[in-house]
């Protein structure tokens, strides 16, 4: 008797050797799949470059065609990301595709979501989140910086979701650069609690996002300081616990006890 086919195996696809290909393109390690994954990382980094530019260019007659065609690449990216996984509904049920699949119905429907369209560069977390990003820059003389990096992303990400929102809710009616600049000072003054006080929010509503800000913005300032002065750590899976954090001169997982041979820096 045959064994069950597996639903989610490529040879019952309509396009066996196109899932094989992006399989191989996504998670591979050869020259071409790293060159690959390099393209989509800059990819994003532009798209999300437009996000951050979106409340000066949204007055534009040119920016509903730039919208749909952000929303093409990411429908594109999506689909492939989909194509590539071995098990849809899995990929489907994790929090960055939830993001991705929000931000793409913004990018569809710009009109009847703009008020959610300050959180689209919820993105630059969603692609910290991959491990593209940090396996590569573990491969480089940096590695030692990626909890660093790490901080500075989610620091980063907050910072220009915050504005958004600020710019959206309470600026929006000033002109694209202006209201936007104004927005981002509020709130790099509020998250560094230096509030000099000559732009604030006007109500109980302004009030309360003032307060919220300056409660997580410190709290992620403090993380990026505890990441900047912390004695660093390396990243090496521990073969009985798979623990993945372990000090620069560890001889044994402070988890399990099994003994460690981490590579030295200069291997």
């Amino acid at each position: 008797m045959s064994a069950a086919a597996d639903p989610d195996d490529s040879s019952n696809n309509g396009h066996p050797g196109l899932r094989d290909r992006l399989r191989q393109l996504y998670h591979g390690r050869s020259p071409a799949a790293l060159r690959f994954q390099l393209a989509t990382l800059i990819v994003d980094l532009l798209i999300i470059g437009f996000f951050v530019a979106t409340p000066m260019l949204r007055d534009r007659p040119e920016f509903l065609w730039l919208d749909y065609a952000v929303a093409l690449v990411v429908a594109a990216e999506i689909a492939a990301r989909f194509l590539a996984s071995s098990n849809m509904l899995r990929l489907l049920r994790q929090p960055t595709m939830l993001l991705d699949l929000f931000i793409l119905a913004t990018l569809l429907a710009p009109q009847w979501l703009e008020n959610s369209g300050f959180l689209r560069i919820l993105r630059l977390w969603s692609l910290s989140q991959r491990g593209l990003l940090w396996s590569q820059l573990r491969q480089t003389r940096y590695r030692d910086w990626e909890d660093v990096a790490r901080a500075l992303i989610n620091l980063t990400t907050f910072l220009f979701v915050v504005t958004g929102f600020v710019y959206t809710f309470f600026f929006m009616s000033r002109p694209g650069l202006e209201g936007y600049v104004e927005a981002l000072y509020f709130t790099v003054t509020t998250v560094t609690t230096t509030g000099f006080g000559d732009i604030t929010l006007p109500g109980i509503a302004g009030k309360l996002t003032s307060i919220a800000v300056m409660i997580v913005g410190i709290s992620l300032f403090v993380r990026l300081a505890q990441a900047v002065f912390r004695p660093h750590k390396v990243t090496f899976s521990c073969p009985q616990c798979a623990l993945q954090r372990h000090e620069p001169d560890a001889v044994h997982c402070k988890a399990c006890g099994h003994l460690l041979k981490i590579p030295d820096s200069d291997d």
